[in-house]
């Protein structure tokens, strides 16, 4: 199952993550806060951005439909960063994820984008409980998180990951 389909918000589109997302995603992975509050994913040439799309982020999407999305700007077709729905091992549902290049941080991306998402997990995907995960230190992630609706569960520790992690669950009513 894949999905080509780009949607929309006011200001933004959300397509599919490519490989020619490659440039943005080895400046997002290498940028501070993502290796702070994320880590250290090994992306360090674009051809090694372009590797971690295809057998990361593509095989989820052709499964599931859903996957990463590259998030873009409509007035001026900056890609801004990405935002997406994930299966993520270790979590047992589906995981809400964003991150923003800095010199777009602070402008309500993340939080236009998340809703969006969110909104088709729900609608388009039947997706009934949404997971969040963030660093305990990730304030500005927390506080999207809870404007979203989800809640927050507790400490948890991802596979592989010395790290606890904070999880948040949102769950559809009725």
């Amino acid at each position: 199952m894949i999905t080509s389909t780009i949607y929309e918000t006011e200001r933004l589109l959300l397509r599919p993550s490519t490989e020619e997302d490659a440039d943005m995603i080895l400046e997002l992975f290498n940028s501070p806060k993502w290796k702070r509050y994320v880590g250290e994913r090994k992306v360090n040439t674009l051809e090694d951005a372009a590797k971690y799309i295809r057998e990361r982020m593509m095989p989820q999407l052709h499964r599931l439909g859903f996957s990463n999305n590259t998030v873009i700007r409509k007035s001026d077709g900056a890609k801004l960063g990405c935002c997406g729905l994930y299966d993520r091992e270790g979590l047992d549902g589906v995981d809400i994820g964003y991150g923003f290049l800095p010199q777009y941080e602070g402008h309500g991306y993340a939080f236009e984008a998340a809703c969006r998402v969110k909104q088709l997990g729900i609608e388009d995907f039947g997706i009934k409980e949404i997971l969040g995960i963030t660093a305990q230190e990730n304030l500005a992630s927390q506080k999207i998180l809870l404007k979203l609706g989800l809640r927050e569960e507790g400490l948890i520790s991802l596979p592989g990951e010395t790290k606890k992690l904070l999880l948040y669950r949102w769950k559809l009513s009725g």
